[in-house]
Order: C-alpha cells, then structure tokens, then sequence
C-alpha cells in the first residue's frame, strides 16, 4: 500500500504538467507511469528525480541505453525495488533485451548477491591490486 496518495488532477499545476510534458516528449509517448504520477505529489521532488533520471538515462553516453536499462535492473532487484524491476526489465526488452540476455543478467545478479553476501559476513579484505592506488 502507497505511504501517499497521488494528487487527483496532478495536471492542474503547471510545475507538474511541465515534467509530466517533457516526460512525454522524452519517451515519445503518452504514458505517464505511476512513478511520475506519486511524485507529483511534490512538484520540486517531482521535478528533481525526471532531471536526474533523463540525464541519465535518456541521454546518450558511452554506454548504450539497452545496458543502462540492463543495470538498472540489476541495482533495482539488489535494492529490492519491484516496481523498477518490473519497469526497467520491460524497458529493457523494449530496446532489444532477449530472453537469452534476460537470463544471463539474472544469473550474474543471483551469483553476485551470493557472493556479496559471503564476503560481507566473513568481512574479506581486499587487496591491494584492487585498491584505486595499488
């Protein structure tokens, strides 16, 4: 269950319309999903998280947006976040994610949550060679 409720006619403000506009011209289409719709709710928190997420996400940069997508899926599942899980995968299958690809993410997620998991409880220090300065 939502911790807010999204406002009625989130349109009616014009901060609100400005991003839910952009969002649609960003995208090309006229879908504005719940994400955008319940931060609404607050007009300068709305427009903070679209400006961050389309500079990332949906402007161009050494990495290609099927990846982006890709990884955002991964962060999202070790955050536990369902909702991103289920939006970014469908994105990223959008921008040509196959079944195939699908499934190897999910085992380097699976395999690196595992092993997260080991290292953080036996705290394994780690080596120099890995170290920004070694």
């Amino acid at each position: 269950m939502a911790t807010i409720t999204p406002p009625a006619a989130p349109e009616e403000n014009p901060r609100v319309k400005a991003v839910f506009d952009d969002i649609r011209a960003t995208r090309g289409t006229d879908f504005i999903n719940n994400v955008w719709r319940y931060l609404a709710f607050d007009p300068a928190l709305l427009e903070s998280v679209w400006s961050e997420v389309k500079a990332v996400m949906a402007t161009p940069s050494a990495i290609d947006p099927k990846t982006k997508e890709m990884i955002y899926v991964a962060v999202s599942i070790a955050n536990g976040c369902g909702y991103c899980t289920h939006s970014h995968t469908a994105a990223a299958k959008a921008k040509g994610m196959t079944p195939e690809e699908h499934a190897d993410l999910l085992r380097v997620v699976g395999t690196a949550s595992r092993l997260n998991a080991l290292l953080g409880a036996m705290d394994v220090p780690v080596d120099p060679a890995f170290q920004a300065d070694g």
